[in-house]
């Protein structure tokens, strides 16, 4: 196969498509894995180019794939934007036999070659269950959450926190849980008010949970405002995550291997149109939990 696909001399582009973002995000990782797949498969004539969206805004998502389509991928590797509008860009995908990966939220009924991401079901009870082992005392949780027009953006935060309310609603029905919202529209400078006002509000709350990688907001105002008593639990190990993680304000991250995600969903698409060969159509990464102790030890890639 590897003797065939060299012979045959063809080059390949992969377009991924991703959200825009600031740099030590998530997505950041996600790239990073993606481009070393294309290096590690350089012989073959493998390139992977990136297409941002704005994740807020679905007008942008259906701008960029539709010009993603004009430059004739040889395979996609896309963030899905909402149900309808991922829809119609993966129809004209099948339309035209370009094979994609979903990455991150998983919708099945697009019937997507392959997907890498967590079980953000099984992660959000996990989540639970972990926090409630330091805050089984609490009479009250926080749930902080960045927003726009009120709502996350993210299908796969939505079904985080779905899993974690079932989780506690099956153990700890009794305690109450609380929303406090980041609005985009505001503006970040506006955050340290809002948390603010909640916790000289609410001094009863200790532990709070947020299901995106920006932990780190509520985790440097804790610092700043030498708020002690109170952790917040997050996703994804990225630097100022890791760094809050260090010092006290955040208890627990839930990592999930951006980097791995983003170099598998590559080599996927390299074994299915360059070697022709069958790949695994659901691929959940693993659910690992950091603390201060262990965080020196995770790794980015597998050994």
């Amino acid at each position: 196969m590897y003797a065939s696909a060299l012979a045959y001399n063809k080059s390949y582009t992969f377009y991924l498509v991703v959200p825009q973002h600031e740099s030590e995000a998530y997505w950041e990782e996600i790239e990073e894995g993606a481009l070393k797949a294309a290096e590690v498969r350089r012989d073959f004539y493998v390139n992977v180019e990136i297409i941002y969206y704005d994740r807020f805004n679905s007008e942008t998502f259906v701008k960029q794939v539709n010009h993603c389509l004009e430059l004739n991928p040889d395979g996609v590797i896309v963030v899905p934007s909402q149900l309808d509008v991922t829809r119609t860009f993966t129809d004209k995908l099948h339309e035209r036999n370009i094979p994609f990966v979903m990455l991150d939220s998983y919708m099945p009924d697009l019937q997507p070659l392959s997907f890498y991401g967590q079980d953000s079901l099984a992660s959000g009870y996990f989540a639970a269950k972990m926090l409630m082992m330091i805050a089984n005392n609490e009479k009250e949780i926080l749930i902080v959450k960045q927003t726009k027009d009120g709502k996350v953006v993210s299908k796969q935060q939505e079904n985080r926190e779905m899993g974690f309310k079932t989780y506690m609603n099956d153990h700890f029905p009794h305690i109450k849980i609380t929303d406090v919202n980041l609005p985009l529209e505001t503006g970040k400078h506006r955050y340290a008010d809002i948390l603010e006002e909640f916790f000289t509000q609410n001094p009863q709350v200790h532990h709070c949970i947020t299901f995106n990688s920006k932990a780190h907001i509520v985790g440097n105002f804790l610092l700043q405002t030498n708020r002690r008593n109170v952790q917040i639990m997050g996703y994804d190990m990225v630097g100022k995550n890791a760094e809050c993680l260090k010092q006290g304000s955040i208890s627990f991250l839930i990592a999930q291997h951006a980097y791995m995600q983003g170099y598998a969903c590559v080599d996927t698409l390299f074994q299915a149109i360059v070697l022709k060969k069958k790949v695994s159509p659901i691929n959940y990464m693993p659910i690992e939990l950091l603390t201060k102790e262990n965080v020196e030890f995770y790794r980015r890639t597998q050994l």
